[in-house]
């Protein structure tokens, strides 16, 4: 589904997503596409209608990096993609790559999650 009309006066949401392997991240980037937990849809669904806008900074676990940003261009639907070879994710959703470069977490750390007892964002 497409992105509603703009949304003035709404939040911005961020998201850190965490893939475990850089093939996923690949694949995001070569197709415009991703795909989540179950556990994670409806908060994403419910951000991608309730905000302005969705931003979701990925990173590999154990990385030590962030590997880029994109924004979310579409609810989640009910399509699986075989992409990810994992009965454990959900459906698959747009998204539009904005940045693409590997940047360490260290460039990061004076940035601070207020809704995570202020730890860093990594």
């Amino acid at each position: 589904s497409k992105s509603p009309s703009p949304r003035q006066n709404r939040p911005v949401r961020y998201f850190i997503m965490k893939s475990s392997n850089l093939q996923n991240i690949e694949i995001s980037q070569l197709k415009g596409i991703w795909s989540t937990t179950p556990s994670n849809e409806r908060k994403l669904n419910g951000a991608f209608w309730e905000s302005s806008a969705v931003y979701l900074i990925f990173s590999v676990q154990g990385s030590g990096h962030f590997q880029g940003f994109a924004r979310m261009g579409s609810s989640i639907g009910c399509e699986k993609s075989q992409d990810w070879g994992s009965s454990g994710f959900g459906g698959v959703f747009k998204v539009e790559w904005i940045r693409k470069e590997s940047i360490p977490f260290q460039f990061a750390h004076h940035l601070l999650n207020p809704w995570n007892d202020n730890r860093k964002v990594q």
